[in-house]
Parts: structure tokens; C-alpha cells; sequence
């Protein structure tokens, strides 16, 4: 291979590893919002151990891209076949790992339906049991989406919390709070409670959340598509630069 060939795809190399640290970088960014976003999107993180371990996955990504953008820049930097090497065998475990997580995502996009959500609040929802993680991460999600079951109120009916709590038409989450801020009380909770709409959150937090993310999914799967084809071509020039160097 000619040096001006060699340079190219050094200088092609460099590019798309930076472009992977910048990725690497935007992952730690958005796991450590997570932990520390004062809205209130932590608690409900913190609330389920599947989104809790996520952010941490999420954290963990972030480092290992971080660090192979800089390990994959000084390779090409340096010219240095071992580090080409150990750069494309790293890369190609987290290339081969995020497409499984793709796939499993797509083979079981199932569980992301309204009716199997709704299914589960009505078998699994205790209502005041905070120490429930179920329940603990749904009273999390209804107080900061101000939303009621996952399609509307009427998902309680019928449910296991109406068995525990029979003479309440929805859970005190459900209530509407005070219109100033930082005031966290209920108006008129009992009211709420028996079932008037005047005093409680009528939309449901499928709708709620859906609305509230529907942006950033798309932003999200947008990003996913691009790092994958980014470390695509990152571990195509690292194996041709390898074989290039004498």
C-alpha cells in the first residue's frame, strides 16, 4: 500500500475515532443527567432496578467508547499495530453487543404495549406501598407526568388496588396537586379519591410519557444508527491501516 494511500485512511481513521469519543462522551453526559436531573426523572430511575442498571450500562458505554476513541486516535497517530489491534477486537465486542441489544430490543417490543403495561398495573398495583418497587416506580411516574394508570383512570377498575382499597376509585397519585410551585399537597383529595374529575389527572401516562419522550426516542435511535456505522467504518480502516503498516 502506497504512503498516500496510508495516510488517507490514517487521517480517515482519526476522524471517525474522534467522532466515537465525541460518542462515548455524549453517553456520559446523558447517564450522568440521569442520576442528577433535579426534575425528577431520577426518582423514577431509581425507583425500578431495570432503568436503574440501565443508567449504569449506559455510564459504562459511554467510558469504554470514550476510551477507544482516544485508544483508536493514538493508534493512528502512532502507527502502532498492536494497539490497532487491540483497538479493532474491543470495538468489534461492542459493535457485535449493541446489535444484540437491538435485536433483543425489536424481539421483544411487545412488552412496550399499552395492553401489556395495562395487564400488569392491574395485577401488580398495591396503590400505598412505596416499598413495592412496582409500585413505587408507577407513584413515581403518575406524580412527574401528572397522569393516571396507562391509559386513563378507568385501568384501576377492576385491579388488584381496588380489591385492597375498595372504597377509592383511583390511587392518591392519580390526585391533581396545587397549581403553585413547590406545593406538593392534594386538593381536594377525598373528592379525587371516590372518583370526581374535576380533582384528579385524566390523561394516561403512556400518552404522558410517550409525549414527553417522543423526541429523544427518535433523537436517540437516530445517534444509535449513526455510532453503529461509525464504528463500522473505524473498525474497517483500523484493520486496513494495520495490514498497511510495514
Amino acid at each position: 500500500m502506497d504512503r498516500d494511500c496510508l495516510s488517507c485512511i490514517k487521517y480517515l481513521m482519526f476522524v471517525f475515532n474522534f467522532l466515537i469519543f465525541l460518542g462515548g462522551s455524549f453517553l456520559l453526559g446523558v447517564g450522568v443527567w440521569v442520576l442528577v436531573d433535579p426534575t425528577g426523572f431520577k426518582e423514577i430511575v431509581a425507583a425500578n432496578p431495570l432503568l436503574f442498571t440501565g443508567v449504569y450500562i449506559i455510564l459504562a458505554l459511554g467510558g469504554m467508547l470514550f476510551l477507544l476513541g482516544f485508544l483508536g486516535c493514538c493508534g493512528a497517530i502512532r502507527e502502532n499495530k498492536c494497539l490497532l489491534m487491540f483497538f479493532f477486537m474491543l470495538i468489534l465486542v461492542i459493535f457485535l453487543a449493541e446489535l444484540a441489544a437491538a435485536i433483543l430490543a425489536f424481539i421483544f417490543r411487545e412488552h412496550l404495549t399499552r395492553e401489556y403495561f395495562t395487564k400488569e398495573l392491574k395485577m401488580h398495583y398495591l396503590g400505598y406501598n412505596n416499598t413495592d418497587v412496582f409500585t413505587g416506580t408507577w407513584n413515581a411516574i403518575m406524580n412527574t407526568f401528572d397522569c393516571c394508570g396507562v391509559n386513563s383512570p378507568v385501568d384501576f377498575e377492576e385491579s388488584l388496588f381496588r380489591l385492597i382499597n375498595p372504597n377509592e376509585m383511583v390511587p392518591a397519585a392519580c390526585c391533581r396537586r396545587g397549581s403553585h410551585p413547590g406545593d406538593s399537597a392534594y386538593i381536594p383529595q377525598e373528592e379525587c379519591l371516590m372518583g370526581n374529575m374535576l380533582f384528579r389527572n385524566n390523561k394516561g401516562c403512556y400518552s404522558a410519557v410517550v409525549d414527553y419522550f417522543e423526541l429523544y426516542i427518535y433523537v436517540a435511535g437516530a445517534l444509535a444508527i449513526v455510532v453503529l456505522t461509525i464504528e463500522l467504518f473505524a473498525m474497517v480502516f483500523a484493520m486496513c491501516l494495520f495490514r498497511g503498516i510495514q
